[in-house]
Order: C-alpha cells, then structure tokens, then sequence
C-alpha cells in the first residue's frame, strides 16, 4: 500500500520545462535559466547531492513561481554535473522516489520548500501481474513502430520486475504531453497506473501506424510524380527530335482555339487567366488538369456558331407530314413560328411544353421540329434530376466538376441555337442539394437566359437562341412558375382509326427495315393490324403497338435466318399464332348490367379509362361503406352524391326511411390503383339511383362530372382522353356538364360521329339519359 511518509525533508527545488523526472529513470538535463545554475553550483561541492524536481504547468515561464509548478515531484540525485562553454551546465539526474510539496520557503537564491516523500512498497498479485504483462507486450509492440527509441528501453523491459516502476520507465520514454506524464506520476494506484500507461502506449501505436501508412502513401505519391516528371522530360526530348509538340505547344494550341472560339470578351479573359496558369503549372499536377478542361470546355462551346434555319414554311409542312400523322394542332403552331420567323428574323423563339400519355410521340416530334428547321437537336433527359448543378454546372472547386446539362446540350449540338427538348419535366425532384425546377425557370425565362451563368463557367452565356420544347405526361406535377413559362400543347392520345393509320403508315414500314425485311416477306393485312389493336395493346398511344408489331417481324425474321423461303401474309390467324392469347383485354361496357352499376370515364397519366361503380344494399343501421383505394377528394364527392340521394328521397320515389334499417356499400373496382379526383360524383349518383330505384343503367353509357349539393353539374377536364376511352371501350353515349361544350371542339371527326354526347346542367336531367327505364302505359298501348 502507498504512504506518505510523515518524515518532511528540506530541499531544493529543480523547475524542468516539457519533462517529468520518474523514479528510477537517470535523464541528463541541460541547466541554464540563472535560479537553477545557483541550485547547481552550490550543490556542486558535495557527494550526489539531492534535489527536487518539479514540472512546469506552462513551459514558457522563464521564472516560475510556486504556483506555476506542479505540486507532486520527483527526489532525484544528482549524478553527474558539465559545465558547458556557455556558461551553462548538462546535469544528470536520477529518480529516487516520489515527493510532494508541502511547505513553500521561497525562491532565493533558488526554489526551496519542505517536502513529504512518498513510500511504495512492492505491489504483486494476479491482476498486477496480469497488467504488467499485457503493458510489457504493447510496449514491445510499440518498439516495432518507434525505431527512435533508445536501445537500452528494450533492455528496460525485461529487467524491470516491479509493476509500479515498469509503468513509471514506460511513461518516461513515451513522445506524450507533460500533462499526460505528470497525471501518470500523480496516480499512486500501481494498478490504475499500469492500466493508465498501458492506454497511453496502446495510442501511441495507433498513432504511429496511421502516421506510417500516410507517410507510405505520400512517398508513393512522391515517387510517382518524379518518376512522371521524369518520363515527361523524356518525352519532351523524344518529341523535339521527331519534330511532334511538346507541353507548351499544347498551351499555344489552346490559345489557338481560344481565338478560333470567338468568344465574347469577358469569357476571352477568364479563358486566357487559365491558359496563363497553366504556363506556371506541373503538368502532371491536379491543378493543370483542372485548368486544361476548363480551358477546353470555354473553347468547344458555340459562342457564336449559328446553324442556319430554315425558314421554308412548305417544306416545313412537308416534313412534319412525312414523320407524324394527325396532330394538325402542333404543326399549324411549328408552322406559324416558322412563318413569324420568316417574316421578322430577330423574334424569340417558343417555349413549348407537349403534355400526354406514354407513346403519342412527343419526343419524336420535337426531332421532326428540328428537322423540319435545320437544326440541330438535343435531348436532355430531366426524369428523376434532384440536384440543382445538373442544371446551373458545378464549381470548380468539387473534384469532377464539369457544366450542367445545358451547356453540355449545347457542346454536343455544335451550335448555340438548336432545338433543345427538356424530357419529363414533370418528374423533377429536389433535395437538400437545391431545386432544379427553379433553375430551370432563369434558363426558359426570355428576358434572363441571354445572360445564363453557369457555376462551372462563371461567365454568362447566351441561351436566347435555342427552340426550348418540354415534355411532360402530366401537368399537376410542374412547379406554378415553370409552368407559367411555357406554352402548353395537349397530346392526348390518338383513336383506333388513327393508330391503324399510324402502324400502316410509319410503324410497319420502320420495323420491316430494322429487322431485314422487305413486304414481299411479310405483308400486315388490315385485319391483321386490327387485332393486335384490338386484342394485343391497350394505350392511348402506340408503344406497345409498335412492339408487337416487332415481336411478329422477329419471328418472320427467325424462319427466313433459318433458311426457310418465307412470304408470310399478317393476317390474324397469323398474329394470334405469334403473339399467343390476347394480353390485353378490351375493356367494354358491362353488356348484362344490373342495378346499382354505372360506367364512369376518368383522366390519368396514361391516358383516358373506364372505372366502374358498384354500390349494394344489406341489412344494417343506416351506414355507408367505401372501398377501392379512394383519395380524399373522391370521397367527398361520394358523401356529397350520397347526400343529395338523401335529400331527394321522395322525388326520386323512395321511402324518406329507405336507409333505417340498411346499409350502402360503394366499391370501385381495381383496389391497388389508387383514385382521386371529384369527376366521378355523377357516376357515383346514378350507381346510388339505379340500386335503390331498382332500374339498370344503360350498359353503353359512360359519365364524368362533379356534382354539388345543390345539384349542379360543374366542369371538369381531360375531355378529350375520356371521349378516346369511352370509343375504345365501344360506348355510344356519353354524359357531360354543359360547361364542357367548348372543350368538344378539340374531338376527333370520328368520334364525334360514333358518340352522342349528352350536356347536362343539373343531376335531374341526368337519369332519364342514363337509366333504363321502362315505357310509359301510354307508349305501350299505342305500340
């Protein structure tokens, strides 16, 4: 156990800076301040004086007073004193034991105070003994590390027995701070000293194997670089003698496409700023490589390369005509551009957004506007961006920076005024990395993007001159301010008429090619065409048809490879062998209808589509229960339909009490899509009608409006997609608000034709259209 002793001694004091003396440790120490050299001088006279030694708290106080020292030291014998040349000495010190100050006597002509020394007898037991192994084991580990340390530490490891004085000769050779040493010569505990010591070296040898691998990897990087400095010497003088150009060429070349460039003056000067840095840089260097792309980015750009446009409004026509079939809407807007263009050289170009279902061909149009012009065309898919530098570039000061997507658009296209199609539109996202819909709005606004900067340039550019064109398959997802930029355009979708049109005219021709055919080898009847219409896609547009337009030249394609002498005729008993059993079925109306059905026409993003509404009736308390993964929205509606039901019992020829004694169950069919929107009310009324009046409605019906409380019927959208669905599905009537009439403008000939649409203003005009009512005594008699 440790003690105190009680005997006090006198003695002098020794301030060390950055050092703590440990028992049993003989350290030399140079002497110099002028307290210290008397200290030295006076007990220099006598045989091994002994002193004590005592840290500093702050190392740079020249002359420390006793409250700067730590009050816990070491006795320590003087072994050996050399007076220098400069007046100065080298002592040699040896720890004896443990002391602590305990009476200060002051500081002339040396520190003096009387001290209590500290008895520490041998500790030894199995946690001792197990915690001086385990520190003697780092401790050699740390050897390996430190090749610095004296030789005789080694040595010290082996021959040292006591556990408490193990710890103190461990602590003393350790590349530690002094507060880190004089906390380990404070702890008196032998086993919380081990265990303190023991941290100290398990650090140390982390520290020391990260600094070694750092120190591997910056002399690998060292090596490297010389021995590419080197190599690039060589080559320099490998390329003098074959006459070919060296590093500074390159600069010049460069230069020389800067100049070529015809940039505007202020990108000429931050491209020449680079250019000069690059004269003062390594060429193997980072920074060089960096300035190289930037360099070569400012020079690939079209600063002022204009295509020509052209501007032949009949040859315009001609192109778009040859390309796409229908869509007379968009190509009498290109071809009114075109003709303005014509007319006055200097207007701004559109910015146009087409929205529709997947597969009506906006992409593919925005190729023919170029082509129609003579311009270049560039995509830039938007789909899933979140980040704000795909649009606006990064800074120069990210590894891998490079410009956003516009500028990137631009380099590829080759000249400053191509047709830029900006592909989804609707689908950007954003994140804790910024908006890219906001950039977007400095890039489409006319009066700003003659000034776009980008964060990678750091120069404005001007994007005036490109003919923007968006893409989006819905309009409720674009961010207000994009959208107020852009002049929207609708493609809805196309009727089957227009999709056989489409495949005889464009999709067959084109798959016959890729696959090597020619129409003697397969020629598509009519019926043939009809039926994969029919039986095998179900779009408003003509992806799917395309494909399976493919999947039976391949299998034509397959029989002629294999050496078969084929003139195949696509009838459909020949699409059906190919393409197998119908995969998608066609949606028709419910031919056997019951009461409490009704057939509805919806909008989404795929384009127009029947959804039906059932309602049943079962004994209960006067409840109503919905099901079908309904949205908000839609639910009201359905209260508010179920409502007016109530309200209008009698009217409608119910008893005031039809719900005391029964439940309602409302079910829309298809539960995994989800369904929102208030243009299904009236087609949830009638379902509601027809159950509890008993009539069926007509199955060749379809219906979409909002209704209100009143009995209003108010506008609602997508006219046109509904009109296709209810074609597709072979409806013949259709139920619209009134307020919809100007919106049938937009139909079809066709459809109008083999539709009949019925406007209605209020919900009392809207079963006798709908239900299937029987004939009044009247007309039966007359009959």
């Amino acid at each position: 156990m440790t003690t105190e002793s009680t005997r006090e001694t006198r003695l002098p004091l020794l301030p060390l800076r950055n050092s703590v003396l440990f028992p049993a440790s003989v350290v030399p120490v140079n002497v110099g301040r002028p307290r210290s050299v008397r200290l030295i001088e006076e007990s220099f006279g006598r045989d091994r004086p002994t002193i004590g030694v005592i840290a500093q708290v702050q190392p740079e106080v020249e002359d420390p007073t006793f409250e700067q020292v730590y009050t816990m030291g070491t006795v320590a014998r003087v072994l050996k004193v050399i007076r220098l040349s400069s007046g100065n000495y080298s002592v040699v010190l040896q720890g004896i034991g443990r002391m602590r100050i305990v009476t200060p006597h002051g500081r002339d002509p040396f520190m003096s105070a009387t001290v209590s020394r500290i008895h520490e007898p041998p500790v030894r037991d199995v946690e001792v003994d197990a915690l001086a192994t385990n520190l003697r084991e780092r401790a050699r580990t740390l050897l390996d590390i430190l090749p610095h340390l004296p030789r005789e530490a080694s040595a010290m490891l082996d021959n040292v027995q006591d556990a408490g004085a193990l710890a103190d000769s461990i602590c003393s050779h350790l590349p530690i701070p002094t507060d880190a040493k004089q906390a380990v010569l404070e702890q008196l505990d032998v086993r919380e000293r081990l265990r303190r010591v023991s941290e100290l070296v398990k650090r140390q040898s982390q520290v020391y194997e990260v600094k070694k691998e750092i120190s591997t990897m910056v002399q690998e990087e060292m090596s490297r670089s010389q021995r590419e400095f080197l190599l690039r010497q060589q080559m320099k003088t490998i390329r003098r003698e074959l006459g070919e150009a060296d590093d500074d060429d390159e600069v010049e070349l460069l230069r020389d496409r800067i100049v070529q460039a015809d940039m505007p003056s202020e990108a000429e000067k931050a491209a020449r700023r680079q250019l000069q840095r690059m004269r003062s840089m390594n060429p193997a260097g980072a920074e060089y490589q960096v300035a190289r792309n930037y360099v070569e980015w400012m020079a690939d750009l079209p600063w002022s390369k204009n295509a020509p446009v052209r501007l032949d409004v009949s040859e315009a026509r001609r192109v778009l005509d040859e390309d796409h079939h229908g869509l007379d809407k968009i190509k009498r807007r290109i071809l009114e551009y075109i003709a303005v263009r014509k007319l006055k050289s200097n207007i701004r170009g559109p910015i146009l957004c087409f929205v529709g279902p997947p597969g009506v061909g906006k992409t593919s149009l925005g190729r023919s506007i170029a082509r129609a012009t003579g311009r270049a065309f560039v995509r830039v898919a938007l789909g899933g961006v979140q980040d704000e530098a795909e649009i606006r570039g990064h800074r120069r000061t990210y590894v891998g920076a490079y410009p956003g997507r516009i500028l990137a658009g631009l380099k590829q296209a080759g000249s400053k005024n191509p047709v830029m199609l900006l592909d989804e539109v609707d689908k950007l996202g954003n994140d804790f990395r910024g908006d890219p819909a906001s950039a977007l709005l400095e890039v489409l606004d006319p009066e700003q993007n003659n000034a776009f900067a980008d964060h990678y340039l750091e120069v404005p550019f001007d994007l005036s001159n490109i003919l923007f064109i968006g893409t989006a398959n819905r309009m409720d997802t674009i961010p207000r301010p994009l959208l107020d930029r852009m002049e929207m355009i609708e493609l809805p979708g196309y009727t089957r008429d227009e999709k056989i049109a489409i495949a005889k005219q464009f999709l067959v021709p084109k798959q016959l090619s890729d696959h090597g055919l020619t129409p003697e080898r397969l020629d598509f009847t009519d019926d043939g065409l009809d039926l994969i219409v029919d039986a095998y896609t179900r779009e408003a547009g003509v992806r799917n048809l395309e494909r399976r337009v493919a999947s039976v030249c391949r299998h034509v394609a397959v029989r002629l490879a294999s050496g078969e002498d084929v003139e195949q005729t696509g009838d459909p008993a020949y699409v059906a062998e190919v393409l197998g059993p119908p995969r998608a079925e066609r949606q028709i109306a419910e031919k056997v209808a019951r009461p409490g059905v009704s057939t509805g026409v919806v909008w989404t993003p795929g384009g127009g589509d029947l959804m039906f509404v059932e309602c049943t009736r079962m004994p209960g308390t006067g409840n109503m229960h919905l099901t079908g993964n309904v949205g908000p929205v839609m639910k009201e509606s359905v209260y508010a339909a179920f409502t007016y039901i109530r309200a209008r019992a009698e009217k409608l020829g119910l008893d005031p009490e039809f719900l005391k004694k029964s439940d309602i169950h409302i079910h829309l069919p298809q539960g995994a899509i989800p369904k929102d929107g208030p243009a299904q009310g009236v087609a949830v009324f009638v379902a509601l009608a027809s159950l509890l009046t008993g009539f069926k409605v007509r199955p060749d019906v379809g219906m979409s409006g909002e209704l209100t409380l009143r009995g209003n019927v108010l506008r609602v959208t997508g006219i046109k997609e509904k009109s296709l669905a209810a074609h597709r599905a072979g409806l013949k009537h259709l139920l619209f608000p009134a307020r919809n009439e100007p919106d049938l403008d937009e139909l079809p000939e066709q459809i109008r034709n083999e539709l009949e649409i019925h406007l209605v203003n209020r919900l009392d005009e809207v079963l006798p259209l709908v239900l299937d009512l029987p004939p009044e005594p009247g007309e039966v008699a007359a009959q």
